[in-house]
């Protein structure tokens, strides 16, 4: 999930509002409720509900369409890439729905929000101007913006829109039985703990993400749009290419053709050198194959299998959570995995290094940041990597 992937919907949304000129009308409100029914809020009974392109967004217009509310919910799992905390939904609304010259104000009450900031200023959608009122807050599932926009802001319009919020209630889904935690489900963590803390999530969860109605959604979307797996057959399909093929066999095909070329002949410090007079390469490109197969000859074969078998691991809990294996099925090819990746490998440290340079080979780009994120992972009180690599794996489910 890249930074700000949902400001497009929400600026064209946006660009499409009208914000000329309004009359005061006496409010009776009606409650209103978000597609996912995660949210209810109560806004003036003839207004009319917009489609906001999200479940968990929720916006509601006048007739005329030159006065409404825009309440956006980001459940933390679902934006965890891209929202960290109140500034993020802040410059988020800014840039969305043009917010300048903000000055704060008084809190409206919103029932269970916390971390609360209200500002007035002006808004400017499509050229056309306006004036609005926007509050931000979080609770424990979601951080929000209650955007309310008119032609003007008057002491009437700022009651309604304090109306409104104290009438806010949020309805999360509830949380599944999440797999108890032990030493050994942690260790099969740690295997793939770099990419589940890269995707803001947590490494103490099996599958990175509580198994509800929301992370469901969230995995089963990864699943397809990353890996093609939309079922159990493409789900057995995927996994048997990893444990069989992967990377590592591309990986390994490279390295013996380099090596008919007669660079294992030439002495390491003049590899980088022999590959950019022998092949179309730059020389960063010239210098990762030189450390690869110098990395390859010294580990063999499976020299990046950590790449692939960390893919599988993360692969299996995900399957778990999107519903596609079942716990048993999951928890036991996990076992059976890490008892495989414990037989090929010394340490953690050894394993992250193949993981490395498989990431490195793939990406086409080097792994400083998720080197830098092992150790600083290393150093964390509830480290995966603080168990001892070769514990014995027990099955406690």
């Amino acid at each position: 999930m890249k930074k700000h992937l949902i400001w497009p919907v929400i600026l064209a949304f946006a660009a499409a509002l009208p914000l000329a000129g309004c009359g005061v009308k006496p409010r009776v409100l009606k409650e209103y409720k978000s597609a996912d029914e995660s949210l209810t809020i109560s806004m003036d009974e003839n207004w009319k509900v917009e489609d906001m392109g999200a479940e968990s967004w929720l916006a509601a217009f006048n007739q005329e369409e030159t006065e409404g509310i825009v309440v956006l919910q980001l459940p933390k799992l679902l934006y965890a890439a891209s929202i960290e905390d109140i500034e993020d939904v802040k410059g988020l609304a800014e840039e969305s729905f043009g917010l300048s010259d903000l000055k704060t104000t008084v809190n409206p009450a919103i029932p269970g929000m916390e971390n609360l900031e209200t500002y007035l200023g002006d808004v400017v959608v499509d050229d056309v101007k306006g004036k609005g009122v926007v509050a931000y807050g979080e609770t424990e599932y979601a951080f929000y913006s209650i955007l309310y926009v008119a032609p003007r802001i008057n002491g009437k319009k700022i009651q309604y829109f304090e109306d409104v919020c104290v009438t806010f209630k949020e309805e999360a889904p509830e949380t599944a039985s999440a797999v108890p935690l032990t030493d050994t489900i942690l260790w099969f963590n740690g295997t793939c703990a770099i990419l589940t803390k890269s995707n803001g999530w947590d490494y103490n969860i099996f599958g990175g993400i509580e198994a509800n109605p929301l992370g469901v959604n969230i995995i089963q979307s990864l699943l397809d749009e990353w890996w093609d797996v939309t079922d159990r057959d493409t789900a057995d399909d995927t996994m048997d290419w990893l444990l069989g093929e992967g990377h590592r066999m591309s990986f390994v095909d490279e390295m013996l053709y380099l090596e008919e070329s007669g660079i294992a002949q030439v002495p390491v410090e003049e590899r980088e050198g022999f590959i950019l007079e022998n092949y179309e390469v730059d020389q960063a490109e010239a210098q990762n194959y030189a450390n690869w197969y110098t990395f390859y000859e010294e580990k063999g074969e499976n020299a990046i299998g950590a790449w692939d078998y960390s893919r599988a691991m993360s692969l299996l809990g995900y399957y778990y959570v999107a519903g596609f294996y079942t716990q048993e099925e999951s928890l036991s090819a996990s076992l059976f995995l890490a008892q495989q990746i414990q037989e090929q490998f010394d340490s953690w440290d050894s394993f992250m290094e193949s993981y490395f340079v498989g990431y490195e080979y793939w990406a086409e780009e080097d792994s400083q940041e998720r080197r830098a994120l092992y150790e600083e992972l290393k150093a964390a009180p509830d480290s995966p990597y603080r168990l001892d690599f070769h514990m014995a794996l027990e099955k406690s489910w």
